[in-house]
């Protein structure tokens, strides 16, 4: 799909779509008789009352979609069996329609978005969803829930046994002091933070935070070297778990966990990434990682 400059957004036009429908439910949106004007239309047609969306932060939206032309519904998030749209803002993860759509607006909020097509599709459209090359297309936005850049879970820290590492926690990377010790051969999943959510299933998009570190690098070190962490990085890290997206430890011990829940995992090279060395990670390594679950859907 090619990309073209997208145009500045404005907040009004002399025709817009009318919508109707609530919040949290499949917007019905009828489309003027009128030529689209080409403007690049974001307008909040409900204000909500939380975080506002910054760069970095992770939203999760639903939405309801329609071509300008040819009235046609398009794909969206309320259909049966659907999941919300989880992306990070500002990234280019998504079209800009969506992304912009986001930007600056608060948890709980309604946007109607009217983008032209360098806002949405480019100008080649999307031949699978039905979309010419100068499609405007509609979008009815409600934004769900979003997750600051530095988000951590709730709740106090719990100790764990001298032969696992210590871990102190808060909107920075991690700090992980492995202990003067082997590591363990078996894979080690303990609870620092009890979640109050429900449990990650197989196959749910999780938000997450994150640090990581070699046992075998840092050990009797009292703060551990990270070769990865999304805290560092500013921005939660979006997963599909227990599906082999993710490394097999991750796998095994996120499912069943509860949303809102620290967790410290010593991962043996076998559930890692085992013979195969990567950047910052020599072969056969033990992985110590903390997880902060912070959102499952």
């Amino acid at each position: 799909m090619s990309r073209e400059r997208v145009p500045a957004s404005v907040t009004a036009d002399a025709e817009l779509p009318a919508v109707s429908g609530s919040f949290g439910h499949k917007a019905a949106i009828t489309i003027p008789h009128a030529k689209p004007s080409g403007k690049f239309v974001i307008t909040a047609l409900a204000e909500g009352q939380g975080r506002k969306a910054q760069n970095g932060d992770v939203v999760i939206v639903d939405y309801t979609a329609k071509t300008w032309k040819s009235t046609k519904d398009l794909p969206g998030t309320y259909g049966k069996g659907d999941a919300p749209k989880v992306f990070p803002v500002g990234k280019g993860a998504v079209i800009p329609a969506l992304d912009r759509a986001v930007h600056g607006q608060q948890a709980g909020s309604r946007v109607l978005v009217v983008a032209p097509p360098a806002a949405a599709y480019g100008t080649t459209g999307d031949a699978r969803l039905g979309v010419s090359a100068t499609e405007t297309v509609v979008f009815v936005v409600d934004i769900v829930k979003v997750l600051a850049a530095d988000a951590i879970v709730a709740g106090d820290q719990r100790s764990v046994s001298k032969n696992l590492p210590a871990v102190k926690a808060g909107r920075s990377p991690a700090s992980i002091a492995v202990p003067d010790a082997a590591a363990p051969r078996r894979l080690e999943s303990s609870t620092l933070v009890s979640g109050s959510g429900p449990k990650v299933k197989a196959g749910q998009t999780v938000v997450l935070q994150y640090s990581g570190g070699v046992w075998e690098d840092n050990r009797g070190k009292d703060r551990a070297t990270l070769f990865d962490s999304s805290w560092a990085q500013h921005q939660p890290a979006t997963v599909i778990i227990g599906r082999g997206n993710v490394i097999q430890g991750w796998d095994t011990t996120l499912v069943g966990a509860t949303v809102g829940s620290r967790l410290l995992l010593v991962v043996p090279p076998g559930l890692g990434y085992g013979a195969q060395a990567r950047k910052g990670l020599p072969a056969r390594s033990t992985l110590v990682y903390v997880v902060d679950i912070l959102w499952a859907e």
